[in-house]
């Protein structure tokens, strides 16, 4: 855990049990750094951290003080999950596209849904882009960027890992049709049928989907709702299963938000180095962290190849567009091979378009906007979910994102929940969606991606009064 998390843990910790009570002001941040030995900037980045998670609030030129509902929040699960553990057959794709189907249309409230507000992207600068780019493309470029995928584009991508520590060139990189595509090359490229897969528990169940889609067997590991896959637990996993592959989410996990902390995203990475064993690493939420900066990914200690870091433009620029990638470490052959048999190229204008987004510059200033407006989001969703869901609920509260993790009280049944949302017009992802062994009953997933206005603080209402309903 870091210097400021356990900052911003000790003074959350002290709101809720009431030492420090609502509309009490915070040590000045000076008075913090001194009295706790800690780097100006390290205060401010826990200070920002409460304030992201709703518990306290700035006010200009006179300090941060706890939030008028932080002592209301209801409390964060704090144990690791505890999954059977066995190697089983997926098969989660009726169930998902039982509740997406049901969440498409657009007068449904997008609770459920995996994508944020469209209106949160610079679209219209996008859009620009594209047409420019349509209108003087050149005619070899249809050629020169099939696979993997524009120079340019690459080289830019290539410079941002720079930024996180991460030494890659643009010839370590090869463009997909999204993440999701980037993903199954990679699970294709260190796999066979049959073979055993470590995966997060609970885990995105587009995952899921991926491995039953290529015949795979998955090995549910226990994850902590706060700092993600136990270690341990992973490798008494390798020893048992004899996995081929491990696929983890190490920066804003989906469906919990949980980050592995620095140390221990090296110490992931050492471990599957010991046993040869090669990590796909879904990375697609990594740059919307709340603080000042995120923990790096496990690419940035990956020194023998055996990371495949796979992200995409979808969740912080340009959803639609499609426009993701794998960084494959020394499998960057065979998933370059195998996307040119698969869909040979990727949209060259979309390619093309994002390049020149980010070569004219204002990415980082619209990556600021956006994970602000997250922040203020997730405050404002915590703050509903504790006025409205019943006693015994608990929630997350990560540090970036866009997604809460709730528990129900004991009886309840999130499945049951998910239908009689359906038909009041609101979406939830219900826990199962999550588990290859349907676990996670009285769990869900909320989407704080949209902000909250009249009709979503209706829907939550609704999903309140239903979660208060006794069991049947």
């Amino acid at each position: 855990m870091t210097r400021y998390q356990s900052l911003a843990d000790d003074i959350a910790r002290s709101i809720r049990q009431g030492l420090l009570r609502p509309g009490q002001r915070l040590p000045s941040v000076r008075q913090a750094s001194a009295a706790r030995k800690l780097s100006p900037a390290t205060v401010f980045q826990a200070y920002y951290l409460l304030e992201a998670q709703g518990l306290v609030r700035s006010r200009p030129r006179s300090g941060y003080y706890v939030a008028p509902a932080a002592q209301r929040l209801p409390p964060e699960p704090d144990t690791a999950s505890a999954p059977r553990g066995e190697s089983r057959p997926v098969d989660v794709s009726a169930l998902v596209f039982d509740v997406l189907e049901s969440a498409m249309a657009r007068e449904i409230v997008p609770l459920g849904s995996a994508f944020m507000s469209p209106a949160l992207f610079p679209l219209a600068r996008l859009g620009r882009a594209m047409a420019h780019e349509a209108v003087h493309l050149d005619p070899r470029s249809t050629v020169d960027d099939l696979t993997p995928g524009n120079a340019e584009l690459r080289r830019h991508i290539a410079l941002r890992y720079r930024v996180e520590g991460v030494e890659l060139g643009a010839g370590d990189l090869v463009v997909c049709n999204g993440a999701i595509e980037a993903l199954n090359l990679c699970i294709a490229a260190t796999t066979r049928p049959g073979d055993a897969v470590l995966v997060e528990s609970p885990c995105f169940y587009a995952a899921l989907q991926t491995l039953e889609r290529h015949g795979l067997r998955a090995v549910e590991v226990p994850t902590h709702p706060r700092e993600g896959i136990e270690l341990g637990a992973l490798e008494a996993a390798i020893r048992r299963h004899a996995p081929k592959a491990c696929w983890a989410m190490t920066r804003f996990q989906n469906p919990l938000g949980a980050s592995l902390p620095e140390a221990k995203t090296r110490e992931l990475v050492q471990l599957l180095a010991r046993y040869d064993l090669p990590l796909i690493e879904d990375d697609v939420y990594g740059e919307l962290h709340f603080g000042a900066r995120a923990a790096p990914p496990a690419k940035a200690f990956d020194t023998r190849g055996l990371v495949l870091h796979c992200s995409s433009f979808s969740k912080t620029l340009a959803p639609g567009y499609r426009i993701g990638w794998a960084a494959p470490g020394r499998y960057t052959q065979r998933v370059a091979r195998l996307k040119l048999t698969n869909t040979l190229a990727t949209c060259v204008p979309a390619q093309l378009a994002i390049a020149r987004y980010l070569q004219r510059g204002g990415y980082e200033r619209h990556l600021r906007g956006l994970r602000k407006t997250l922040a203020q989001q997730q405050a404002a969703y915590l703050d509903a979910v504790a006025r409205h869901f019943p006693a015994g609920t608990r929630v997350t509260r990560p540090d970036g994102g866009y997604f809460l993790w709730i528990e129900l009280p004991p009886g309840r049944d999130a499945l049951a929940l998910q239908r009689q949302a359906a038909q009041r017009g609101i979406s939830i992802a219900p826990g199962p969606m999550f588990s290859a062994e349907r676990g996670y009953g009285r769990c869900l997933r909320l989407n704080y991606g949209h902000p909250l206005d009249a009709r979503i603080e209706d829907a939550l209402a609704t999903l309140g009064a239903l979660s208060a309903a006794p069991p049947a």
